[in-house]
């Protein structure tokens, strides 16, 4: 793997247009998977070292089935784990089962149960794809990733760069001590509505019930208009 990033931070002299030419690239690429999609998706994130058989795997696997009997693309990063599991499920109801991959050094590939597909060397050009794709973001306990990509949603949700578009938390207990955290940051860092961007559930139908509804009231496009940032 050519470390494209590193290479681009690093520089300090020569000319950049290869580089840039790279990303834009990535990004045609990306924005064209996304046309091809055809219908609203829901990104799933989550760890990728989760295994088959485990309850975890077999939730997203439900997830993902039941977005597609819904009428929803299933979007993930493309990779093992969750991500596998909810593509999988995808694929198993005949829907439509969305990856976008992200080539690592111990080289990630896209799973077998992805339909449309797009592996990315920068996590920037991914992460958007993965927004742009999205009515709703169901999010599995995970590492550092799942943890980054839950923020930058919330970021975008909470400074109106993006509609408000369901963030949904699978798994109470997993999912309390970040909240209980959070909730500490209320009259200091964030606001109290801050902690409306979220929603904890405990199973696939609770998740994507919330999903539906928000979908079929057009509450993003109602949020998105009226919250005020805080």
């Amino acid at each position: 793997m050519k470390p494209f990033d590193r290479e681009m931070l690093q520089r300090v002299d020569g000319e950049p247009e290869a580089q840039i030419q790279e990303i834009a690239d990535e990004f045609r690429r990306g924005f064209e998977a996304v046309g091809r999609i055809g219908r609203p998706g829901v990104t799933v994130f989550g760890s990728a070292r989760v295994r088959e058989g485990s309850e975890v795997y077999d939730s997203a696997r439900r997830t993902g089935d039941l977005l597609v009997r819904s009428g929803f693309a299933v979007v993930t990063g493309g990779g093992p784990g969750v991500m596998e599991a909810a593509n999988r499920g995808a694929k198993e109801a005949d829907g439509v089962s969305v990856g976008f991959n992200i080539i690592l050094p111990h080289e990630q590939e896209l799973n077998s149960y992805v339909d449309i597909g797009v592996s990315f060397e920068h996590f920037y050009a991914r992460k958007v794809m993965l927004v742009k794709a999205a009515e709703g973001f169901i999010i599995y306990p995970g590492g550092f990733g799942t943890h980054d990509e839950l923020f930058e949603a919330l970021t975008l949700i909470q400074t109106a760069k993006v509609e408000h578009f369901p963030v949904i938390l699978m798994g109470r207990r997993h999912w309390k001590p970040m909240m209980d955290w959070i909730t500490g940051l209320v009259g200091r860092y964030i606001a109290s509505e801050d902690l409306d961007l979220l929603e904890l559930v405990d199973t696939p139908e609770e998740a994507v019930a919330q999903v539906v509804a928000c979908f079929r009231r057009e509450c993003a496009h109602e949020l998105g208009a009226t919250r005020a940032i805080g």
